[in-house]
């Protein structure tokens, strides 16, 4: 089985966030920039179904500037066998990347494709379903368990009412969920392999996928501070707030 793993550049989770002075967008710049946390537990779910012996091959892929070759080293270095990088300048919304994603499914014919429940940059949770429908392909998403039975996998997903297992006929695509497993660290001798393996760069052209937008960024801008909270002596001066202050009771 051939699987193919998506990781997609993001400023690191640890790093507080910047808006620009103007309002345009975030500001990137001397920022430490990580792969995306759900797509790591993509990746490691993929190198744990190889070392299962479920999966053969694994293909790390990116879509972004031709930094992103860092996150997918780092991906390589984790196990995956080779990577493509989408080179891009361009801000790719959730339809663009399935359209990527599915020409590289035709050129490369994956049996898997496992990819983050969503970045925690934009938070869409978009991509991965859409890639299932321009392929029409079964999906999964927010997997927190994944079995193989067969010629079927059997995905445990976590919804409202508690869990739900459904079965899978590949090729398909699942998205990860934070449960599903913790990522390991990569070693300094598997980081020095990483060097040698395999990485691809192509365009969007070459893909034969023209960018187009449909969603427009008017603006950004950073939370409001919160308050300073108030001590009250008993219960009823604290009711009396809530009710004439904070009005958020009758």
């Amino acid at each position: 089985m051939k699987a193919l793993v998506t990781v997609k550049r993001v400023i690191d989770y640890h790093v507080r966030v910047r808006v620009l002075a103007d309002g345009s967008n975030v500001d990137l710049s001397n920022v430490k920039m990580a792969a995306n946390p759900f797509c790591e537990i993509a990746v490691e779910e993929a190198v744990r179904m190889k070392e299962k012996g479920w999966v053969s091959e694994i293909v790390a892929v990116s879509i972004g500037p031709g930094e992103a070759a860092e996150q997918l080293r780092a991906a390589l270095a984790l196990g995956a066998d080779r990577a493509i990088l989408v080179e891009t300048a361009e801000s790719a919304e959730p339809l663009t990347v399935a359209r990527l994603l599915a020409a590289l499914c035709e050129r490369e014919a994956p049996d898997l494709v496992l990819m983050g429940k969503q970045s925690i940059d934009t938070d869409h949770n978009q991509a991965g379903q859409m890639l299932a429908a321009l392929n029409g392909w079964p999906q999964a998403t927010f997997a927190s368990a994944i079995e193989q039975q067969g010629d079927e996998l059997l995905v445990t997903r976590e919804v409202d009412g508690g869990l739900r297992t459904q079965a899978l006929r590949r090729p398909a695509v699942i998205t990860t969920d934070l449960r599903l497993n913790e990522p390991r660290f990569a070693s300094l001798p598997n980081i020095m392999k990483a060097r040698q393996k395999p990485l691809d760069r192509l365009t969007p052209d070459e893909l034969g996928v023209a960018f187009e937008q449909h969603v427009c960024l008017l603006g950004m801008s950073e939370p409001p501070a919160r308050k300073a909270g108030v001590r009250v002596a008993d219960v009823d001066e604290l009711v009396n707030k809530l009710k004439h202050e904070a009005k958020v009771i009758p």
